[in-house]
């Protein structure tokens, strides 16, 4: 079984541009409204010879529990429950905030290994913010953009004892150095799994039936139409 990876933090840090990043596919929707993700996804990521399990969240987000807000932060809490490793990601340029601070505190609280990402740091924006992680208590921030593919062998190092000491434990080879397996090759594989699509009209029921058919409450259901994006 892959290393599992985990990223969290809080709304419109770039969670979703690193998730399309490490998948080397747009799976995930990107913008710059906040609370644009909702459900917890899933993408085999690449980083050098590293491959592992992605998982992109809803931003953490404090709110009623019986809110789709409280929802979304119930699936992102799954998802760092299930992860062998977190990316706490914060925006550089914005710098530390307050729901930051809190939500690194609820991270530190599960007692698993975490990489601190400071995001949007292209060209050296958001120094400042960079420095600041440090007060977050979860270790050496790394700078990276997700946009523009910048920082990502400060990642790769940080995750790399992570995924060899997952790959040790399991009797697995500890990377991939023929470096021959493409993704994009995946398609043409008759062994992969049937894809299937669940079609209808908003609040028909499509998320249930999802979440029914793999047995997991891996997506948001609820009275509101048009939860799922």
């Amino acid at each position: 079984m892959m290393l599992k990876v985990a990223i969290a933090g809080r709304p419109n840090v770039g969670k979703s541009t690193l998730f399309n990043r490490l998948s080397g596919k747009r799976l995930a929707l990107v913008d710059d409204r906040p609370g644009v993700t909702r459900d917890r996804r899933e993408g085999e990521a690449r980083l050098g010879d590293l491959r592992f399990t992605i998982i992109d969240t809803a931003g953490l987000d404090e709110a009623g529990d019986e809110t789709l807000a409280g929802r979304m932060h119930r699936q992102s809490l799954a998802a760092i429950d299930e992860a062998d490793v977190i990316l706490f990601v914060i925006d550089a340029r914005t710098g530390i905030t307050p729901a930051d601070r809190h939500f690194a505190g609820e991270i530190r609280k599960t007692s698993k290994p975490v990489i601190l990402l400071a995001n949007k740091a292209e060209g050296g924006a958001g120094a400042g913010g960079v420095y600041d992680a440090w007060s977050l208590g979860l270790g050496d921030p790394v700078a990276i953009s997700a946009a523009h593919g910048e920082g990502l062998d400060g990642l790769y190092e940080a995750l790399r004892d992570h995924h060899d000491s997952k790959a040790q434990s399991e009797g697995e080879p500890e990377t991939d150095i023929t470096g021959k397996a493409d993704f994009d090759d995946e398609d043409d594989d008759p062994s992969r799994p049937l894809r299937l699509a669940v079609i209808g009209q908003p609040n028909a029921g499509k998320s249930t039936l999802v979440n029914a058919l793999i047995g997991s409450e891996r997506l948001l259901t609820g009275p509101e139409a048009g939860i799922t994006r």
